[in-house]
């Protein structure tokens, strides 16, 4: 008998957990390596008691899936890999359980779907990271994973690899190239009731008039959602017109838009507004449409809103008394009038803002919320309105903070940047470094924790270009660095991929912008120069 691993033609490389679900290259996704890692974690489901969102034998387990190629089919540009959703469902159905295919729908679609009938859920998916990678995140019965699972599942992953690759490689499942060797395998018949489900969830809530007469363009790219997203403005009333629909797929990062991507739009945009006449908003999400793009217009040029000031226009909205951010989040929270309700921060990733939101409920809050400052918002609690209940979805959500944002400008009939312009005067700004080893950004965080990190940093952010001394820093997540005129830099290595992010805050948005270009831009950017002076 020969085992499967010694009749593997490449070598295996091993898929970890990133700042939410499990992220890497398409070449390195065989259906091989989903399998053993979706068969670990439903194991590990199996082991937990029901009430922490544990699974039984027998009953149903949802699966969807992004709009990647490498999702339901195979990408000849990618060495073969691909159809994780078939190498998903055939785990599922090994371990003892039913998969339901509910198709291609957001995140947050699946999630709702699944949580209220108390089933777990996998969405294959790389969100909004480039399409040459791609990933899963499993959810509980319950909600999403926990940090504190990831260990024991870990755990559970090695024994899983263990078994599977000492297996006959003659009767097994897989062949040599990590493939399944009944080769191509057609997608199970797509359940269409979570898609209805969930644009009843916000049509029954906001009301049927929420946005009517209000023109807004859908950025629809390749966006999971964007069809649904066009579907339920249309349903509040809003006169739609969609654009920059793409059958390639696009990555937006709603964290870090930068001005080759506004521009994109900027043209959409105008294109829409000579045909269907002037645009009042721009909306649009990620790839898996779990993250808001928001735009509002001002003598029809596009102003591009950050997830966080987003955040804090729903949370007002909804009438919040508990908010949870991450620490990268912008500090006008911390002087408007959310400061009161506002929880301690947390590291960035939306398992930190559960937990966060989670201690919240615990303390009596009735309405409690999160955020990200991608714009992801996180519902803790349900919200009662005018007759009708929104039910809580504590994971990220898109269209939630784009109906709200546009139905509080609607109310009180003003623009977005009218609107957004009432919170108090702080403006961020986010970029990133592409092809930055992570090994390389976890190395810079681990030497500037250690002592003397002020007396380090004060070469790179030197007063030439406008930075002040050093009053503090902060380590909660990345290397926060607060100077004493109120300027702000933050960075850390991204949890999903070979990139390296830079948020900044300031006064103005020319001074943020300013910081992280200085941050970011190659060549001479003082990332690449604190990687070369720390690691070399």
């Amino acid at each position: 008998m020969s085992d499967l691993f010694s009749t593997l033609n490449y070598s295996p490389v091993v898929l970890r957990f990133g700042t939410s679900g499990r992220r890497g290259r398409v070449v390195d996704l065989t259906q091989l390596e989903i399998y053993i890692n979706v068969t670990a974690e439903l194991q590990f489901l199996r082991n937990l008691p029901l009430e922490q969102g544990g699974i039984v034998p027998g009953e149903e387990v949802y699966f969807a899936h992004d709009l990647r190629p490498s999702s339901v089919r195979y990408d000849e540009t990618a060495e073969g890999r691909g159809e994780l959703c078939q190498a998903a469902a055939i785990a599922i159905s090994d371990a003892g359980m039913r998969p339901v295919n509910l198709g291609p729908i957001p995140t947050p679609a699946l999630a709702a779907y699944a949580w209220r009938r108390q089933k777990a859920s996998i969405m294959i998916t790389g969100s909004h990271i480039p399409f040459d990678l791609n990933g899963y995140k499993l959810n509980t019965a319950v909600g999403e994973l926990l940090k504190e699972f990831e260990a024991p599942i870990g755990e559970a992953v090695a024994a899983v690899r263990r078994r599977i690759y000492a297996s006959d490689a003659a009767t097994g499942r897989f062949g040599p190239d990590g493939r399944l060797k009944v080769g191509s395998t057609p997608m199970l018949p797509v359940l269409d009731a979570a898609r209805e489900e969930y644009l009843a969830r916000y049509t029954d809530f906001f009301g049927p008039g929420a946005l009517t007469g209000r023109r807004v363009l859908v950025y629809q790219h390749s966006a999971v959602g964007r069809d649904l997203l066009a579907e339920v403005l249309h349903r509040l009333g809003a006169e739609v017109v969609v654009g920059g629909r793409s059958d390639s797929f696009v990555a937006i990062d709603t964290e870090a838009i930068d001005t080759s991507q506004l521009a994109s739009i900027q043209e959409v945009a105008d294109v829409a507004g000579a045909e269907a006449g002037p645009l009042w908003a721009v909306v649009s999400t990620d790839g898996d449409s779990d993250r808001p793009l928001i735009l509002g217009l001002e003598d029809g040029r596009v102003h591009f809103f950050g997830g966080d000031l987003v955040g804090m226009i729903v949370a007002g909205y909804l009438g919040a008394d508990a908010v949870v951010v991450p620490i990268t989040c912008n500090d006008s929270i911390d002087r408007g009038p959310l400061a009161q309700y506002l929880e301690p921060k947390t590291k960035i990733g939306s398992p930190f803002v559960v937990a966060g939101m989670a201690v919240a409920r615990a303390k009596g809050r009735q309405v409690v919320c999160g955020w990200e400052a991608n714009g992801g918002f996180l519902l803790g609690s349900d919200v009662v309105g005018i007759g009708m209940r929104l039910s809580a979805l504590p994971t990220r959500d898109a269209f939630l903070p784009v109906i709200a944002v546009l139905a509080a400008a609607h109310q009180r009939n003003i623009s977005l940047p009218a609107l957004f312009a009432e919170l108090p005067p702080r403006y961020s700004r986010a970029g990133l470094v592409r092809n930055f080893p992570r090994a390389n950004g976890r190395r810079i965080v681990e030497l500037l924790s250690e002592a003397f990190a002020i007396t380090k940093l004060g070469a790179f952010f030197t007063a030439v270009d406008g930075f002040s001394a050093i009053d503090r820093l902060d380590f909660t997540d990345g290397v926060r660095i607060l100077f004493e005129n109120g300027d702000v830099a933050h960075f850390r290595p991204s949890g999903n991929a070979d990139e390296f992010r830079m948020y900044a805050v300031a006064d103005t948005a020319e001074r943020a912008a300013f910081i992280v270009a200085r941050g970011i831009a190659e060549p001479d950017c003082i990332v690449r120069r604190m990687e070369k002076a720390l690691i070399g």
